[in-house]
């Protein structure tokens, strides 16, 4: 990432609810993949890699899109790792609390995406903890479609409205 890619972060992390296309969005996805990045001890550089790929394909490779997700990704994982307020538990919370209000977030949840994040740790325990994560979003994702089916489909439907 060139220095001015770097400005522009910075410049949009402080303001990234005015100036970021579905802000919510992005931090929601952010903290998925912060919640199974974080969970691993031995935090390697290719975890951004994944979550950079991945946000290529989301965002139909918007790079500037794709490397806001990663930095933000990277700030919540840093947030974990520093115990600057943040940790697991959380986080966790934190994403249960966004999934009640605004339920459509449950289909960004991207379980299959999460997965390669698995085969960068050798330790047969933070492995297993890492699945547990992910099954735990998983079961939420489809919990929460199913609980508020009604409600998602009114919010899709104001939305295309909009545009």
């Amino acid at each position: 990432m060139g220095l001015s890619f770097k400005i522009k972060h910075h410049f949009f992390s402080a303001f990234r609810e005015l100036f970021v296309h579905h802000h919510g969005s992005l931090d929601f996805r952010a903290k998925i993949f912060a919640l199974v990045i974080a969970a691993n001890q031995d935090i390697k550089e290719e975890s951004y890699a994944i979550v950079k790929n991945i946000g290529m394909d989301i965002y139909k490779n918007e790079e500037d899109r794709a490397n806001l997700l990663v930095s933000s990704t990277k700030e919540l994982v840093q947030k974990v790792r520093d115990n600057n307020g943040l940790d697991i538990d959380t986080l966790v919370s934190n994403i249960q609390k966004e999934l009640k209000i605004v339920p459509r977030y449950a289909k960004k949840i991207d379980t299959e995406s999460l997965k390669p994040l698995l085969e960068l740790s050798h330790d047969r325990d933070i492995v297993s903890y890492q699945e547990n994560i992910i099954e735990f979003l998983q079961t939420l994702k489809e919990d929460t479609l199913h609980d508020n089916k009604v409600q998602i489909a009114k919010d899709e439907e104001n939305i295309e409205s909009k545009y």
